[in-house]
């Protein structure tokens, strides 16, 4: 009777103990249940956050990250409004200001991402020191990338703006003082590489540049820096502005900003994302 006994008391220990695993297992599953992201994003800036939703960090983080590629920045940022992605990864913080302003629906970057730095390339000068005289400069032929290069060249002390120079459309005429008498040439900034040889100096963004052999960091003469001048061109992960406080989604920055990603920009990218950690909301708010 007490052998009988004995195997009732064990089995009931193992039914008990059984039930505790299955709920641990059951607890455990619910607790690491993934939070599904649909992210929108295109070409390079696509690659990268493929690279992250398939690393061990976003699982980590409770994230299950579909990278949805949609090529242009307006139907990238129409894919946000209609919520066909929950954010997107792609643009400045000064496309994204020109967005909402031809816009009805306004979008808002949630935190930064990298920056990519303008550079002054030259296969005639090795320093900005050298420039001579009446030296040909190549410069952009679009309102963005050509206000962008100027203001380029008035840091590296060649040029003066206007006061009133606007960083979005401002053009050569703005220019007040030109000590060299440094001619400027507008060209399809796609050809920026190409021209090189025909020109002294070419102001090339950085995706034109590296796809045309050219590293910002190691190549330029002179490259942007992270000031109150370039603050526009950051890139920003950006949501509708009722998801701005949503916890998943903020997750993502800390994701993009981790070693690992760092270490694969510089694998693919020679480096030339530079990574950016400020504070969004006084970057948007002087944007405003």
């Amino acid at each position: 009777m007490k052998k009988w006994i004995g195997f009732g008391i064990l089995g009931a220990l193992f039914l008990v103990t059984g039930c505790n695993s299955q709920n641990k297992e059951e607890a455990n599953e619910e607790q690491h249940k993934a939070t599904k992201i649909v992210l929108g994003s295109v070409d390079s800036d696509a690659d990268i956050w493929r690279f992250i939703a398939d690393s061990e960090l976003a699982k980590e983080a409770g994230l299950a990250i579909e990278v949805k590629e949609i090529n242009g920045g307006p139907q990238l940022n129409n894919a946000t409004v209609e919520e066909q992605v929950d954010v997107n990864a792609f643009q400045s913080l000064g496309y994204l200001s020109s967005f909402n302003q031809d816009s009805d629906q306004k979008l808002v970057p949630i935190a930064t991402t990298y920056m990519e730095p303008m550079g002054l390339y030259s296969d005639k000068y090795k320093s900005v020191g050298e420039i001579k005289e009446g030296a040909v400069v190549a410069i952009a032929d679009n309102p963005a990338n050509t206000a962008r290069g100027l203001r380029l060249m008035e840091t590296a002390g060649l040029i003066k703006l206007a006061k009133n120079f606007d960083n979005g459309t401002g053009t050569p005429s703005d220019i007040i003082e030109n000590p060299k008498n440094l001619e400027f040439k507008m060209i399809d900034d796609t050809t920026g590489p190409r021209v090189l040889q025909d020109v002294d100096l070419a102001l090339i963004s950085n995706t034109i540049a590296f796809e045309g052999g050219l590293n910002v960091l190691k190549d330029a003469l002179f490259k942007e820096e992270i000031d109150e001048h370039t603050q526009q061109s950051i890139n920003v992960l950006v949501t509708t502005a009722d998801r701005q406080q949503d916890q998943a989604l903020k997750k993502l920055a800390d994701l993009y900003h981790s070693q690992a990603v760092k270490d694969y920009i510089q694998e693919h990218f020679g480096g030339t994302k530079v990574d950016v950690q400020e504070d969004i909301g006084k970057l948007w708010e002087a944007d405003q």
